[in-house]
């Protein structure tokens, strides 16, 4: 095991490099010059200019600014400097992530016990109305688009019921994120239910389902240990790969919602074309990435026993 996750490690360097890389040629191929954005109209004098894009190193070859980045964000952990503002990269993500952080927390808490929970019991009665009923709902789930779920839910229980505040006020606060939690979990939701659903449905029907039934097991040692262990593991890659998604697609949301995190920072550094600001946001979120696809090989040894890592 030790060997694999080394090995892992490993492979995730050039994946890390290949992956920023591209970013970052994405990001200073915007249009619009961010120094010169500062100036707004009025523009500013080309000396001016010039010594500001020297400073911020954006006069040096693309590849050149990349090493340099790269450098600094390794051995410094310096993202850089926001030309806007004058404020360290560093600061804007320790302020943008934790709120992002407990709300996709939150989220992934969410679509994880309800879709599983749902999931299993649509999968255990396969083909009857349960079944039908949360396929339905499912189905109505990812086809709602996330703006128009989002209104629906602050009109009804917002500005209706008076049970949840509209907007987010206190990020720290579960009642505050616990709407917009809601809603950002629930297309992903609507597919671990649909996952859990036909693996289980496939699963019980199995041989060694019926050696344990035969063998006079107890229902819940049935269903809990052996066909939710082997059940489990289409759902847990989906879950591993969402949990980036929550991370980063939480745009809308966080701009419905009033949320200062790390999708609304994302959408103003593309308005402002801040590329540090935003080679900074994704390479974290790469970075989790990563380390989410890592924790998912190794769940699958302890779901399944026959998966062994050498």
């Amino acid at each position: 095991m030790g060997r694999y996750v080394a090995r892992r490690l490993l492979q995730m360097i050039p994946v890390f490099i290949g992956t920023t890389l591209l970013i970052f040629l994405m990001v200073y191929a915007l249009p619009g010059d961010p120094v010169r954005g500062l100036f707004g109209d009025k523009g500013g004098s080309p000396q001016v200019i010039a010594a500001l894009r020297h400073s911020y190193g954006l006069d040096q070859p693309i590849l050149v600014q990349y090493f340099n980045y790269m450098k600094d964000m390794i051995l410094h952990a310096d993202f850089g400097t926001q030309i806007a503002s004058g404020r360290p990269v560093t600061d804007v993500l320790g302020e943008a992530f934790p709120v992002t952080l407990r709300l996709a927390a939150l989220a992934f808490l969410i679509e994880m016990v309800l879709g599983i929970a749902l999931g299993v019991v649509a999968g255990l009665r396969a083909g009857r109305f349960t079944d039908n009923a949360i396929l339905l709902v499912s189905l109505l789930l990812i086809s709602v688009p996330v703006f128009v779920l989002g209104f629906i839910l602050k009109v009804v229980f917002a500005f209706n019921l008076e049970w949840l505040p509209p907007n987010v006020n206190d990020s720290h606060n579960v009642n505050d994120l616990l709407m917009p939690a809601i809603v950002l979990a629930t297309a992903s939701l609507a597919y671990v239910t649909r996952l859990t659903r036909t693996s289980i449905a496939e699963n019980v029907r199995a041989d060694y389902i019926r050696t344990a039934v035969a063998k006079g097991l107890p229902k819940r040692r049935v269903v809990g240990v052996h066909l939710m262990r082997n059940s489990m593991i289409p759902v847990v890659t989906y879950l591993g790969t969402d949990i980036g998604a929550l991370m980063g697609g939480a745009v809308v949301t966080e701009g419905l919602f009033n949320i200062q995190g790390v999708g609304g920072t994302i959408y103003q550094a593309i308005g402002r074309r801040e590329g540090t600001t935003l080679v900074g946001l994704v390479t974290i979120l790469v970075i989790i990435y990563l380390l989410a696809n890592l924790l998912v090989d190794l769940l699958y040894a302890v779901l399944d026993p026959r998966i062994r890592y050498a």
